[in-house]
């Protein structure tokens, strides 16, 4: 059962939220950007690892443009967050992966249900990932897809890529909590309105230094980009990929880390939009950050640009 009742949104009145009941007793929570609601297409964002919506501006720009717009917390992330700890379970850590295929079952049925003819999903770098996958998996579910640099890859040399990643093939199944790293704290700060960026998002939800990744979850997160990349995947829908001009460093702090994507490689997501299905659209965004939608202006303004003329071409507002 999913819970029907709506309340106000921590992003305020015009934001709305609701829980999403998932199997095995586990939640998901769906947002509502209200003055949207009458669009005929709807447009459903999915975020990152270490991440949650806090993007008013993007909702604000589809809405504007005639898209009504939702955005999913998956199961331990964001609003999720606190429901999914008190069940003993890891911080953005699901047991795989492919769970993650319930929270957007559950989501798309529910903006399916409100009426909306036509649904297109947003993923942004792992709901990249998670959105590709599902869209492969459930086909019929989603009408377009918009990626926001993509996790295709592991942004790593030849020995984590390659062999470490066959070695947690094994660990992943024996010993699935074993922490095996996390993200570094440069590029919150770099984002962060306390530290001299241009957001203020909630740091209990979206840590500068993260939460720490499990062996268990690599696992599946490596098996699914080889699928990916083995060319094993047809997402059947049309499909447009974005991404910065430039890879940065990815270990350290450096004056360019909101002017390049210093979070994944470029390249890699290049290739990996080419494995994706054959209605595929690669742009890239000049001085772009890891998510386009918080790269400083002008970058940002022209990803939104550059989304809603590919969807008013591809998905357009009115369609039926």
């Amino acid at each position: 059962m999913q819970s029907s009742d709506w309340h106000e949104d921590v992003l305020g009145e015009d934001f709305e939220q609701r829980t999403l009941a998932l199997p095995g007793d586990a939640e998901a929570t769906l947002v509502r950007y209200v003055p949207s609601l009458s669009g005929k297409v709807a447009v459903l964002y999915v975020h990152g690892f270490v991440d949650y919506f806090f993007h008013p501006h993007v909702a604000r720009a589809l809405a504007d443009a005639g898209y009504a717009f939702y955005a999913v917390d998956l199961r331990g992330f964001g609003r999720s967050l606190a429901a999914h700890t008190a069940a003993g379970r890891d911080p953005n850590i699901a047991a795989d992966l492919a769970l993650h295929a319930q929270d957007l079952d559950a989501a798309a049925t529910a903006v399916r249900d409100a009426g909306h003819q036509k649904l297109v999903l947003l993923g942004h770098s792992m709901g990249g990932l998670v959105a590709t996958l599902w869209a492969a998996g459930r086909p019929g579910r989603a009408d377009a897809l918009v990626l926001n640099s993509p996790w295709f890859d592991l942004n790593e040399g030849w020995l984590l890529r390659g062999p470490v990643s066959q070695a947690l093939r094994v660990v992943g199944r024996v010993a699935p909590r074993l922490p095996v790293g996390g993200v570094q704290d440069y590029y919150g700060r770099a984002l962060h309105s306390a530290s001299g960026g241009e957001w203020d998002f909630d740091t209990a939800w979206k840590p500068h230094t993260g939460f720490r990744a499990r062996a268990g979850w690599v696992r599946t997160v490596r098996a699914g980009q080889r699928r990916l990349n083995a060319g094993a995947l047809d997402v059947g829908v049309p499909t447009l990929v974005l991404a910065s001009t430039r890879t940065g460093p990815h270990k350290k702090a450096h004056s360019e880390v909101l002017t390049t994507d210093s979070v994944l490689s470029v390249e890699q997501i290049r290739a990996g939009a080419a494995r994706i299905g054959s209605d595929v659209t690669f742009q890239q965004i000049e001085g772009g950050a890891h998510d386009l939608a918080l790269s400083p202006s002008p970058a940002r303004e022209e990803y939104l640009r550059t989304v809603l003329a590919w969807l008013e071409e591809r998905m357009p507002a009115g369609a039926a």
